[in-house]
This record gives C-alpha cells, sequence and structure tokens, in this order.
C-alpha cells in the first residue's frame, strides 16, 4: 500500500516539479532587472544632484575632491579675479559675489558626466558675450532687428539699461533678463545710452573684458534733428530746434549741454571706452551704409562676431514708403517685417544756416573720430 501510495504522491508532484526550472529562471531574471534598476537610479542620482535647484529625495550632491578643492579655492575671498574690481570700487563685493556663483557652477559642469549635460540642458540664460552700446538715433533698432534673423543670435527685445540705469540689480537680475541660448550661439541685447554714459565701459569690463562691443554711428547733424523729432513727436510743446541748439543765437555758440547735441561729439565719448576696451573690440556700423546697403554692413557684423554670413541680400527689400530696409519673409511666416511707425519719420524743416553752423561745429570731431577708428564716414 506504502508502494502504491508514494507512487500516488510521486504522480500527483510531477507536474510541480516540471515549473520548478520556469520558476527560478523568472526570479533570475526578474532579480537582474531589479538590480539594473537601482543601478540606474543610483547613477541617476550622482547626475542629478550637479544639476541647480534638483535635490532626489534622500539624495545629497556630491563632487570628487578635486572639484571641492576647485569650488574652495574659487570662493576663497583672496582668488577673486582683479577683473571684478578693475574701475569698479563702489559695486566691487556685488560683482565679486556673482562671479564667485558663476565659477561655481562652471566647476560644477566641468565635474558632471554626459547624464548630468543631457538633465541640465545646454539652453540656458547667459550674460551676453555682445552689446550694441550705442547710439540712440542711430540705427540700433534695425541692426538689431536684422541680427535677429541669424539662428546663432539670441538677442533681448527690450533695452535692459542695466550698466546706466540698473546697475545696483546685480548681475543675476541682468542674466535673467536674457533668452536662453544653447551653446554657440551667442547673446546680445542693446541699449544706446551706454556709449554716452561715463561708468557703462568700466561696468561691462568688470562683467567681461571679452564683451564686443558694437555702435551703430550716423551723420551727428542729422542724428541730432533725428532724435529732436522724436522727441517733438512726444512733447510738441518743446522749443524749436534752433532754440535749443545755440547758447547764443547771435555769437553762434552751440550748447553742447543739449543732450541731442552731445551725443554726436563721438570722439569725447570714444576715448572713455578706449580706457577699458581695445579698438579691435569696437565695431562701428555705419547708419546710413545700414539704410542704403544692409547686406553689406551685416556681413561686417556677422564677421565681427564670428558668425557664418546667414544674413544676405537675398533677406531685404527696400520700403520706398518708409525709407527703410525690410526683412523679406521667413520661412513658416505670413508677412514680411518692417521697422514700427516711429521709425522714419519726417524730420521738420530746419533752417539751413543753422544746419550748417552744427556742421562746421562737428567738423573737427568727425575729424578726430575717423582717426581713432580708422574709417571716413564721409559725413563732411
Amino acid at each position: 500500500m506504502c508502494l502504491s501510495y508514494s507512487s500516488l504522491c510521486l504522480n500527483d508532484t510531477s507536474p510541480l516539479l516540471s515549473l520548478l526550472p520556469q520558476v527560478r529562471r523568472k526570479l533570475v531574471l526578474l532579480l537582474t532587472m531589479l538590480c539594473l534598476w537601482l543601478y540606474m537610479f543610483y547613477s541617476c542620482s550622482d547626475s542629478c544632484a550637479s544639476v541647480r535647484g534638483l535635490v532626489l529625495p534622500g539624495t545629497v550632491p556630491r563632487l570628487p575632491a578635486e572639484s571641492q578643492a576647485s569650488i574652495t579655492s574659487v570662493l576663497a575671498p583672496d582668488a577673486i579675479s582683479s577683473k571684478i574690481l578693475f574701475g569698479l570700487p563702489q559695486a566691487s563685493s556685488t560683482v565679486a559675489k556673482v562671479e564667485r556663483q558663476e565659477e561655481t557652477g562652471r566647476v560644477l559642469a566641468d565635474s558632471s558626466n554626459p547624464t548630468s549635460s543631457f538633465f541640465s540642458g545646454s539652453a540656458d540664460k547667459k550674460l551676453p558675450q555682445a552689446i550694441i552700446i550705442g547710439v540712440k538715433k542711430g540705427g540700433t533698432r534695425a541692426l538689431l532687428e536684422f541680427l535677429r534673423v541669424h539662428p546663432d543670435v539670441r538677442a533681448v527685445g527690450a533695452e535692459p539699461h542695466f550698466f546706466d540705469r540698473s546697475y545696483h540689480k546685480g548681475l543675476t537680475w541682468y542674466r535673467d533678463l536674457m533668452p536662453r541660448s544653447l551653446d554657440g550661439q551667442i547673446t546680445m541685447e542693446k541699449t544706446p545710452s551706454y556709449f554716452i554714459t561715463k561708468e557703462a565701459p568700466a561696468r561691462i569690463s568688470a562683467m567681461s573684458k571679452d564683451t564686443k562691443l558694437i555702435v551703430v554711428v550716423r551723420d551727428p547733424v542729422t542724428r541730432a534733428i533725428s532724435d529732436y523729432t522724436q522727441t517733438f513727436s512726444k512733447c510738441p510743446d518743446i522749443p524749436t530746434f534752433e532754440s535749443l541748439t545755440f547758447k547764443n543765437r547771435t555769437t553762434g555758440l552751440i550748447d553742447t549741454s543739449w543732450n541731442a547735441i552731445q551725443i554726436g561729439i563721438y570722439a569725447k565719448h570714444l576715448e572713455n571706452w578706449l580706457l577699458y576696451f581695445p579698438i579691435n573690440q569696437i565695431l562701428f556700423v555705419s547708419g546710413e551704409r545700414l539704410i542704403g546697403d544692409p547686406a553689406g554692413e551685416l556681413g561686417r557684423v556677422q564677421d565681427f562676431l564670428g558668425l557664418k554670413r546667414v544674413i544676405t541680400k537675398k533677406n531685404f527689400y527696400f520700403n520706398k514708403t518708409k525709407g527703410f530696409p525690410c526683412l523679406k519673409k521667413s520661412e513658416g511666416s505670413s508677412k514680411s517685417h518692417c521697422l514700427g511707425k516711429n521709425k522714419g519719420r519726417t524730420h521738420p524743416n530746419i533752417n539751413q544756416e543753422v544746419v550748417q553752423r552744427l556742421r562746421e561745429f562737428y567738423r573737427p570731431f568727425n575729424m578726430k573720430f575717423y582717426q581713432m577708428t580708422g574709417h571716413d564716414f564721409g559725413w563732411d
């Protein structure tokens, strides 16, 4: 009976025994997948720890010893770069603090692996590498709008006025105004009043001595009349152009305290910039040629910025009504792009004797400006 019973027991359990290899295989596969998942999670936590503002539960950002030492040296007070303090004693602590933060961020980025680059993303807000610093009513808006056609240019639309009006807000505030840009793209801004702001050269130099500067200049007499026209359109009750131009009409003494006149003394303002930047780091764009040959001037600008010449003649057409070049339709756009209606205003008729006196006044300054830049703009 026992034999028959044992035989029966064996027969009953034989299906279970046949399933054991399959169960073992599934268990091994499950354990392998679990180990792989844990390994990936551990690796990810190390990478994500270097992403600014991202901390995974239960993780602490870790850095190699050499990176930690680099950060320590960067944050040391005596390791602050001298360029931060150059020409800017009144705001050195603010700039130094931001500079240390920037250096720390670069150390973190250098110590991370490719997975970290994926999580952090290559698009980020950066301080501008190039700035259009002037001049008012010279054609800065046209230049910026034309440059924004280039795929490797990222520019903020509104004028930040950081280096003349909002410097106290700090570089972090300034950087947050910038658009996000990818590696290889250039971040830009334009604020024409920088050119005549005494503190601006030192402040931009403190941010970065390598900043590329662009100045759009125009016949100073025409520029002054254009400046007055803009002001008159907003405040029609202002005195006449002639009365504002002269301190004494009888003697013909020009009032250089009037901003519209002062801006056009380009040589005087340029002297201040050359204390902080070499002349080959400043590109002078002709406002007249920007209208007559926009593609030619944009070619020079693209070369100066180290960009491929993407913007060419095919991008422009001349609008006879406005008297300005406009951008042709771009791919995916239903219409062409011209500057706003506040551009290209009709200038008032100015007494030719006043115009001639202004030309005589500006002539020596223009000659000096030609010598300083090595370029004759043909205004005389």
